[in-house]
């Protein structure tokens, strides 16, 4: 994720991040922690939040807004309004909850759908496995063999994981 950060520093002054993924994944406690704020707390995003990240040592601050900051919520009657905040990302994080063996499937399809959006088109794609320290968790090469891994594969024609 440092990199894309990075890259924005030298692209802009702004940049803005879409995090989606489903219901649970982890996005609203990832940006929580990217805040430094108190995640003991955390309960299921209704709606949406901006957040922005002003980077201090950069020309007149650069900001980073993360546009629902892992949420309008992932709840299925919410994701229909995911498409209200795709003009102008910079990049989608698609969030993964890496112990949610039984939604593999629904994550893969609505990643899927992410990727064929014509106002997607040329922001750069972090997935995020979350709750990779959880016991049972689902590997890498476990989540590249069910999940969204093809899809990208043949979108792209190569993929790497760092």
């Amino acid at each position: 994720m440092l990199s894309i950060l990075r890259k924005a520093r030298l692209k802009d002054k702004e940049m803005r991040i879409l995090m989606l993924g489903l219901d649970n994944a982890g996005k609203t406690t990832i940006v929580k922690q990217i805040m430094n704020e108190d995640v003991t707390t955390v309960s299921p995003t209704l709606g949406f939040i901006i957040k922005t990240i002003d980077f201090e040592g950069t020309p007149q601050g650069t900001s980073i807004d993360f546009l629902p900051p892992g949420d309008v919520g992932g709840q299925k009657t919410l994701r229909s309004y995911w498409k209200n905040y795709f003009e102008k990302t910079d990049t989608l994080v698609w969030v993964v909850d890496a112990t949610d063996r039984l939604r593999v499937d629904d994550c893969r399809d609505e990643l899927a759908g992410l990727l064929l959006e014509e106002r997607l088109m040329g922001a750069s794609l972090l997935i995020f496995l979350n709750k990779t320290d959880v016991e049972g968790c689902m590997t890498e090469d476990e989540v590249r063999e069910v999940s969204c891994w093809r899809i990208l594969i043949y979108l792209l024609g190569s993929t790497d994981i760092y």
